[in-house]
């Protein structure tokens, strides 16, 4: 018999999930104060707990994360919240939370997860949270950043390469320096650069360091950066950049744990920990042999997907707050921004993602002579794109007859004329589809019957 308690103080979401995750072989028990819930934690052995991370007492759902793991580590703990944080996802993960689901929640994605969590019952190590900054701008409270709080998470104790992929913008290098600031090489140095902002030559000097009289200007021995990095980071931003000459030395890095400096007869060990970035598609790049297949491989050994910031419209009013204080504080201002602008903001698609976000937040503050942005000031720096949008595929907005004509005309053509191939696409019979065309006026004769298709018999 499977034992689950699920703790939340809203009535309503406990009445939800206990009605969803009642099955035959399961006792689904509830508790509305964080007290009860510790009174279970010392009396009760359970197989899943389901907390809520905010449950307006002193005690959080962290503390009953920690209080059920010390009292039987094989207990799986899932916490919900609609507040979720980096931090609290770290900490969660850390403390060996099964997995962190953010609210409002999809009732099936509960009951999916309360399965997982049954299906994988075992002992895990407590491991507790060193307490690290977060990185400011890497903000988000929407399911798709809470699964990037937790890819974070778990890449920042494991001590194998990263691959941090998505859109210009989206803020790859602070996931880069969450991972480590979150890592055993914390105190370490953390060293970024830019692989597409330097030629190969210079590339490979920067990254292997160099000996004196290697080339023209080495007047000196100089360490690379992988050497500064010594015991901590290096994040190769903009990896898919890199030529395949300089991807076999790199490659040559991470097997051999050595670099050999430009003219230099002897190689180095290094023991940085590699991260690195790209807004390319590694797959296409390999499949087109511009990127060795054995370094994405090597490099891929846990990746991070970042969202673009059109994927996650409901963190924008969060970011726009956090940038405008950051923004006012940098010009010395106070500015306010009224409700129609940030809608004004919500509207544009941001090819440029959180950057573009910034960028143009800022322009809005230095720009702002009353301190008050309103639409008006947004639309003038920003418009908001509706390409692809569906009520601009019409522009006089069609009523729904007009709408169903035009599709017909469309299915039709598509068809080649065929009337059955037209009504098997439409998923009508024959007699139907006469049916529609003669209350549109479309004729149905010889013009769209191909030779060999015999008329319909009404």
């Amino acid at each position: 018999m499977a034992e689950i308690l699920i703790v939340d103080d809203d009535a309503d979401i406990l009445e939800v999930v206990r009605v969803a995750l009642s099955k035959p072989g399961r006792t689904v028990e509830v508790a509305r104060e964080a007290s009860t819930a510790l009174d279970l934690a010392g009396s009760r052995r359970f197989d899943v707990v389901l907390t809520d991370l905010n449950l307006k007492s002193k005690t959080s759902g962290l503390d009953l994360l920690r209080a059920f793991k010390e009292a039987s580590p094989a207990t799986h703990v899932i916490l919900m919240s609609g507040f979720g944080t980096l931090d609290s996802a770290v900490e969660g993960v850390r403390s060996g939370a099964f997995d962190y689901i953010s609210k409002p929640f999809d009732i099936r994605e509960v009951m999916a997860t309360v399965d997982r969590a049954l299906e994988a019952r075992r002992p895990v190590e407590t491991v507790t949270l060193s307490s690290s900054p977060i990185p400011a701008g890497l903000l988000g409270r929407t399911r798709q950043m809470l699964e990037v709080y937790k890819q974070i998470a778990l890449a920042a104790d494991a001590g194998t390469p990263v691959l941090v992929v998505g859109e210009s913008g989206t803020g790859k290098e602070l996931v880069a320096r969450a991972i480590h600031d979150y890592g055993k090489g914390q105190s370490r140095p953390f060293v970024a650069v830019n692989c597409g902002a330097l030629a190969e030559t210079l590339l490979e000097s920067e990254l292997f360091g160099h000996v004196r009289g290697s080339f023209t200007g080495a007047v000196a021995d100089k360490k690379g950066l992988f050497e500064q990095a010594s015991g901590g980071t290096i994040f190769l931003d903009e990896i898919g950049e890199t030529t395949p000459a300089l991807q076999v030395k790199l490659l040559r890095v991470l097997q051999e744990g050595e670099v050999r400096p430009v003219g230099g007869a002897r190689s180095v060990k290094v023991n940085a920990r590699v991260l690195a970035a790209t807004n390319r598609d590694l797959d296409e790049e390999v499949a087109a042999k511009r990127f060795r297949q054995d370094l994405f491989y090597r490099l891929s050994a846990f990746v991070v997907r970042l969202p673009p910031l059109r994927e996650r419209r409901d963190d924008l009013p969060l970011l726009v707050g956090q940038f405008v204080r950051n923004a006012c504080g940098r010009a010395r201002r106070d500015v306010q921004f009224t409700a129609e602008a940030v809608e004004q903001l919500a509207a544009h698609t941001w090819p440029g993602n959180v950057r573009e976000l910034e960028n143009v937040i800022e322009r809005l503050v230095i720009g702002s002579r009353t301190g008050r942005v309103d639409r008006a000031e947004v639309a003038s720096v920003v418009r908001p794109d509706t390409s692809g949008r569906f009520e601009d595929v019409f522009a006089e907005l069609p009523s729904l007859d007009e709408l169903e004509r035009r599709y017909l005309l469309h299915v039709l053509e598509v068809a080649g004329g065929h009337r059955t191939r037209a009504a098997e696409i439409l998923q009508i019979d024959r007699k139907t589809l006469y049916r529609m065309a003669a209350r549109f006026g479309i004729p149905l004769g010889r013009a769209h019957e191909p030779a060999g298709e015999p008329p319909a018999q009404d």
